[in-house]
């Protein structure tokens, strides 16, 4: 690999760049562990392809906010190093794909020209910060969640306290009671609110999607927007410390709360109050840097088709709370597109609108501040980029996540389905190009990318195996999802597994029942008053897989007969110590504690130190061939197996002096103590450990 050097402006960005550098070259030297290679480039938004020998690149967006100057910054990028193609996420992020590894470095250099960054946008770390893509503009809204939304992605960014958990962590902000941040579905969700005119939230605590979809509970009804920072420091520093870290599929937040109940959570998050340095943290909204709009006059332009204008008008125009002006939907389709229409786009909102474009948690784009009197002028310039397609967040809108397009994890297509579907909808239901009570979303696997167990029709991708062991593509049915409002919301149930061939007959049945029996009612509603069995049964003979032809081994979206493959694997590293590994990291992060303390941040030297220890007694633990879950696991078996048994001999228990942590506040004598206590820790344990070694040689 060759060498790598950067010009930035900012010092910690610079570090960064250039540590990711020389970890590639180290692990492609076999001199990192692989799996330590990967929680590390996760961290950095590199995400393994399902394709082999190429990346995606996750670009962290928060709340969905992108300026015409760093759109066409990540246009640039993906021209040089991916494929000119852009793709919206469901948390507001863009992705691009078929990177080489090698070249991540240089590229995140040069989205951070324009204050753009990947840092923390997969992995176990605090994940984009969402929020309402009409945050500011929004009818409804007691007060802008934007700078709150900027506040805690900029607080928790390379925060010590959320580097290595032991799963990702996700946040969002609502703009109004009508809950479109879904802070129902995340392990923190904030809800504007105002009371005796002080701004601050409702917060919901440990939802989540994936295989187990479960509903976050209320952790405050009303929280003053000023505690929003210090709970969330709270909230992180239990999950760390006490979720699950061997079984992935149990290291979310909610099942910690499963396991140990919500007044026992609570408990844990004041405890740690003691350790955080900031008891209050307020957020300036006046300081925040809100786009503004130019003051142009309208062009003149002849709109050719009117009956195509004034549809596109009645399902595209948002209202917006400033008078005279109105955002614009663009609904795109899977959230993708390319960078020459990107271009384009940043030129026109920078010229005549307010310089910005907003993400939506629907893989569309959202253009704010267009004065009502250009409508005609922007409906001919949208057409010439193939942008006015009408039912922006309609039933005709259909959510997708890439599924087996680029995902290690896709089983089945969830784009080929989902172009059908839509296909389906505008030739044969017309009706519901407008109709904003149905939403259709789809995954292509369970971990619910596509957040297809939150919709009123959802769809995940599956398999199934016939008689004859032959494997078809499939399609898990779940119906009656929906999102209420104010927190509250319905997942949808499992109803019936269909070949995907059968998926665009299933959607049809669905509609037309809902047509003829529905009587005016919202689709949740109807699907509540018939339940489960009702529609079981409506479907059921598609399930049969005994009469299944040629085409039903074909999935959409491609001409080759399917084939069941989940998790390419990624290039197998050189087998290393795991243990030396271990201490080569505890000694990093002593070292990161001595920056952090140099540079009189306290908070994070304490941090750092603890996470030091924690490495170094898991080292210990793995040597004898012991696992641990949970890092509170790690450090009571410590105690338990070396501390106990003399086997290593400390000044104390091991659990009173990792503690400390959570008794002492973040002084700066502390700070110099706790990071004494981690070096002479990783000293004792090394020796212990040097003794093992030679007693089997």
């Amino acid at each position: 690999m060759q060498s790598f050097r950067t010009e930035l402006e900012n010092p910690i960005v610079q570090k960064d760049i250039i540590e990711l550098a020389n970890k590639i070259e180290l692990f492609q030297n076999g001199k990192i562990d692989e799996e330590k290679f990967r929680s590390l480039r996760l961290a950095r938004g590199i995400y393994g392809q399902r394709q082999e020998g190429v990346q995606m690149i996750r670009i962290k967006l928060p709340y969905g906010k992108v300026l015409s100057h760093q759109l066409r910054r990540i246009s640039e990028v993906s021209d040089k190093y991916s494929r000119s193609r852009l793709h919206i996420t469901t948390r507001q992020d863009i992705q691009i794909h078929y990177v080489d590894i090698n070249r991540t470095p240089e590229l995140w250099a040069e989205l951070e020209r324009d204050d753009v960054t990947i840092r923390e946008a997969c992995g176990n770390t605090v994940r984009n910060v969402t929020a309402s893509e009409t945050a500011g503009i929004d009818i409804d809204e007691p007060f802008d969640v934007s700078p709150y939304a900027d506040a805690i992605f900029k607080f928790f960014l390379r925060n010590s306290v959320c580097q290595e958990m032991g799963r990702k962590f996700k946040v969002s902000f609502s703009a109004s009671d009508k809950d479109t941040g879904l802070s129902y579905m995340h392990d923190l969700g904030f809800i504007a609110k105002i009371e005796n005119g002080v701004k601050g939230f409702k917060v919901m605590l440990a939802g989540g999607l994936g295989s187990q979809p479960r509903h976050a509970d209320l952790f405050y009804e009303f929280l003053p927007s000023d505690k929003i920072i210090p709970l969330m420091e709270g909230v992180l520093r239990v999950f760390d410390r006490y979720g699950e870290r061997k079984s992935r599929a149990k290291a979310r937040l909610k099942f910690l709360l499963k396991d140990i109940g919500l007044d026992a959570f609570k408990q844990l998050v004041e405890e740690e109050q003691n350790a955080i340095e900031f008891k209050t943290v307020t957020i300036d909204d006046s300081s925040y840097t809100a786009s503004t709009p130019v003051n142009v006059t309208a062009p003149e332009v002849e709109v050719k088709d009117i009956e195509a204008y004034n549809l596109w008008k009645s399902t595209n125009v948002v209202p917006q709370k400033q008078e005279g002006y109105v955002a614009i939907g663009i609904k795109v389709l899977l959230g993708d597109f390319y960078t020459d229409k990107a271009r384009l786009l940043a030129d026109l909102v920078e010229q005549y609108a307010a310089g910005e474009i907003r993400l939506s948690l629907r893989q569309n784009i959202l253009i704010p501040f267009v004065k009502e009197d250009l409508l005609p002028f922007f409906y001919t310039e949208l057409a010439k980029l193939g942008f006015v397609e009408a039912g922006y967040n309609k039933a005709v809108d259909i959510t997708a996540c890439p599924g087996t397009d680029t995902c290690n994890l896709g089983i089945s297509s969830s784009t080929g389905i989902a172009e059908e579907l839509e296909r389906v909808i505008k030739a044969e239901y017309p009706q519901y190009l407008e109709n904003t009570d149905l939403v259709i979303k789809i995954s292509g696997c369970m971990n619910a990318c596509g957040q297809h167990n939150m919709a009123n029709i959802g769809f995940q991708g599956m398999s199934i195996r016939t008689k004859d062991k032959l494997v078809a593509p499939a399609l898990q049915v779940l119906l009656g999802g929906g999102n209420l409002g104010n927190g509250n919301a319905y997942f949808a149930d499992k109803v019936v597994k269909v070949p995907s061939r059968r998926g665009p007959e299933a959607l049809r049945r669905i509609l037309n029942d809902f047509e003829e029996h529905a009587n005016g009612k919202v689709f949740v509603d109807y699907y509540k008053e018939k339940g489960e069995k009702y529609f079981y049964q409506l479907l059921t003979d598609l399930s049969n897989i005994e009469n299944l032809t040629q085409e039903d081994f074909i999935d959409w979206g491609t001409e080759k007969q399917y084939v069941k493959a989940i998790g390419i694997g990624e290039c197998a590293g050189v087998v290393i110590d795991l243990i030396a590994t271990l201490f080569l990291e505890s000694d990093e992060k002593i070292a990161e504690a001595k920056e952090a303390f140099d540079n009189k941040v306290y908070s994070s030297a304490i941090y750092e130190a603890y996470r030091s220890m924690v490495n170094s007694a898991k080292a210990i633990l793995l040597s004898e061939n012991i696992n641990t879950n949970t890092q509170a696991g790690i450090i009571s078996q410590f105690d338990e197996l070396f501390v106990a048994t003399k086997k290593v001999d400390l000044s104390a228990t091991f659990s009173e002096i990792i503690y400390q942590i959570k008794v002492f506040p973040p002084t700066e004598q502390f700070a110099r103590n706790y990071i004494n206590a981690a070096e002479q820790f990783l000293k004792s344990v090394r020796a212990f450990r040097e003794k093992q070694v030679e007693v089997k040689i």
